[in-house]
């Protein structure tokens, strides 16, 4: 049903009729929006587009809470377009013929609609490939809403016909302007300490609808005495951490998890483990990138990681939750504590790109064996040396095909264990210098 860029007055029993607080304090302008000031300002993207009269089609990405539908709302009222609002998780090609039909008539008489589509990354392709024409030809402005990434939810033709805006999840001056709104709405102050004011916010983790329907929530109790931040977690229920396994938040994670591992920080380790844990993350998927981060970070600067690695998994698979979790953080703390060096990733990575690039090169017939007579008569095995008959059990000999140049494929770093193989290689480097000279 189409609603008008200004709403009408509700009927007498709609007035009478419950609202939650957090549609009593829905903002009725944009410069009530909280929190997304880098976008509504008169120096953010939207505000400049309303400041030069114009609205673009745009997806609004951001976590929930944090103003997408408000915003939508505002932006029709704001431009005088007719509001059209959809859900992607209700709503079918059917439904947007409706609406699509709708716009047409009313810009045949003069006027615009704005489509307001919600959890537009619900839709699959193919109904997204739907607003192209009407996107295209302005018969509605879109603006979708979205908390997964548009690069992976969104087709790239549609993705090209809109902006894209990512909204903040809602920092702590913004949840406390939200809570003065609503004791100033109330009339009256939480029930709460300092420390229980500062807990309520950590509760909604961001996200402005869930702050306002715990504060709700409070406001109806009949207490004596104000919450300190242990009984306030025995009134209410926590907000669930945002995590979805399948999503953007999987993958960001298990990155923090690395790149902190990576840069030597086995505290900011710990913390994105826990929070990956408290997501409901299988502990398998990160013992499994653990067990690479060993490989490809610490390699032989350190031995011993890739068995921690190993044995924390292992120690999971034998202990299970949450008992073996324990095992996964202390293995985090060793990766993160571990010298670190890429340089046997590196080495893989320049010997396969060196096997491609040279084919089918046979060894040198002086490392192979001579199983047969016609094998020794062709020369296998000829001239071989047997690098346990030198004193200092090193020949120097070449093990690269004849007629290739020797290359340096593996440059272990001065860090850990490799320091030591590094002072080995460059001694048997020059050995080799010297004996192919004619010692």
């Amino acid at each position: 049903m189409t609603r008008a860029a200004r709403p009408q007055s509700p009927s007498l029993f709609e007035a009478q009729a419950p609202r939650p607080l957090a549609d009593r304090l829905r903002p009725r302008k944009l410069g009530e929006v909280v929190g997304q000031a880098h976008l509504l300002d008169a120096d953010g993207p939207i505000g400049r587009m309303l400041s030069a009269g114009r609205l673009a089609s745009m997806v609004l990405w951001g976590p929930p809470g944090s103003g997408k539908t408000t915003i939508a709302h505002l932006l029709a009222e704001h431009s005088k377009l007719a509001f059209e609002p959809l859900s992607a998780v209700f709503s079918g090609v059917a439904d947007l013929r409706k609406v699509f039909d709708s716009a047409r008539n009313r810009r045949a008489q003069g006027s615009g609609t704005l489509l307001f589509v919600d959890e537009i990354h619900r839709f699959n392709r193919a109904q997204q490939d739907a607003f192209l024409p009407v996107v295209e030809d302005g018969t509605v402005t879109l603006v979708g809403a979205t908390t997964e990434n548009p690069s992976f939810e969104l087709n790239g033709a549609l993705m090209s016909r809109c902006q894209v805006f990512v909204l903040r999840r809602l920092d702590d001056a913004a949840l406390e302007t939200l809570l003065v709104r609503a004791e100033g709405a109330e009339g009256r102050g939480l029930p709460l300490t300092s420390d229980g004011r500062a807990s309520l916010k950590a509760m909604a983790d961001g996200d402005g609808r869930f702050l306002l329907n715990l504060t709700e929530e409070l406001l109806a109790l009949k207490t004596q005495e104000p919450l300190g931040p242990g009984e306030l977690a025995a009134t209410v229920q926590r907000r669930a951490p945002l995590y979805d396994k399948a999503q953007e938040s999987h993958y960001n994670l298990i990155s923090a998890l690395h790149k902190s591992l990576r840069g030597s920080d086995p505290d900011a380790g710990l913390y994105w483990l826990a929070r990956m844990l408290a997501g409901g993350e299988d502990p398998r998927y990160i013992a499994r990138r653990l067990a690479r981060f060993a490989v490809e970070d610490i390699g032989l600067a350190d031995p011993q990681a890739l068995p921690m690695a190993l044995a924390a998994w292992e120690a999971y698979e034998r202990l299970g939750s949450p008992e073996g979790e324990l095992a996964i953080a202390q293995a985090v703390l060793y990766l993160g504590s571990a010298p670190k060096s890429n340089a046997a990733y590196r080495a893989h990575g320049a010997a396969m790109a060196l096997a491609r690039e040279t084919g089918s090169l046979m060894p040198p017939k002086h490392i192979l064996n001579a199983p047969t007579r016609l094998m020794k008569d062709l020369g296998y095995g000829a001239g071989y040396d047997y690098d346990h008959d030198r004193a200092d059990g090193f020949s120097g000999q070449s093990y690269f095909p004849d007629g290739m140049d020797r290359k340096r494929l593996y440059r272990p770093t001065d860090r850990g264990n490799e320091a030591e193989i590094r002072r080995r290689l460059e001694d048997w480097e020059r050995l080799r210098a010297l004996r192919s000279g004619g010692e």
